[in-house]
């Protein structure tokens, strides 16, 4: 796939460009209060579940009430306290996760070459704290509180292929950025939306916090970093100022 052929580059956020798995264990950890640490795989897990059939259940609700009602519906399961406080400090915990350690250079380097648009199924006030630990690089931020869906749903693509046409971005000029194939790598194929899986997890079992994609989806490229991804478009770079010589 010849990456330079796109005009806009489009990213899921939290477990691309954020640590979004390490932040979700961390926060329940830390609401454990020097218990045992929990078992990550386990309790990724039991997150990705009930985080998707809340999301399913409640499509405007709020990415913080989101986590506030998971944290409630696990905390039984991790042997945490159940009570309100602390389910609101973990729904808050957002602000504490951190960008991937190269995320914030990749996104620099790709934003002198294309259009960057963020699709993350977050509120807006919540990503205004990792928009700046990012380095506020994005032309474009679509969010599943202004969409009123969370991803899969292929309204969330709709909007954000249709907000892009707005500034004369056609589709296939569009390639979307994820590590979740259930999230996104799935719905952005079914809308024909080229797309670019990074395999974070690569070196790691299962499926971690997100729902288990059938296996039979399959992105254009496949990743194991941004950093890998920067590297394949600046051989491509390098390699046709080489042609043009």
């Amino acid at each position: 796939m010849e990456l330079s052929r796109f005009r806009a580059l489009s990213f899921d956020c939290y477990g691309t460009l954020i640590d979004w798995e390490g932040g979700i264990v961390a926060a329940l950890t830390e609401a454990a209060d020097g218990a045992s640490p929990l078992p990550a795989d386990r309790t990724l897990e039991r997150f990705g579940q009930a985080e998707q059939a809340i999301e399913q259940a409640h499509p405007h609700m709020l990415y913080t009430e989101v986590l506030f009602h998971v944290y409630k519906d696990i905390a039984g399961d991790l042997s945490l306290p159940s009570d309100d406080p602390a389910a609101s400090k973990f729904a808050t915990s957002i602000a504490a996760w951190e960008p991937f350690p190269d995320s914030v250079e990749a996104l620099r380097y790709l934003g002198h070459h294309f259009r960057l648009a963020v699709l993350s199924n977050i509120d807006k006030k919540s990503f205004t704290t990792s928009n700046k630990k990012l380095g506020e690089p994005f032309d474009y931020i679509f969010t599943a509180e202004e969409i009123g869906w969370y991803k899969p749903n292929l309204n969330n693509f709709k909007y954000l292929v249709a907000n892009l046409e707005k500034d004369g971005i056609r589709q296939d000029e569009l390639l979307h950025i994820a590590q979740s194939r259930f999230h996104d790598i799935a719905p952005a194929s079914a809308m024909g939306i080229n797309s670019v899986w990074v395999n974070r997890r690569h070196d790691e079992p299962g499926e971690g916090a997100t729902v288990n994609a059938t296996d039979d989806v399959q992105a254009d490229l496949e990743v194991s970093s941004l950093e890998e991804l920067v590297a394949l478009h600046a051989a491509e770079q390098a390699n046709r100022r080489s042609i043009t010589r």
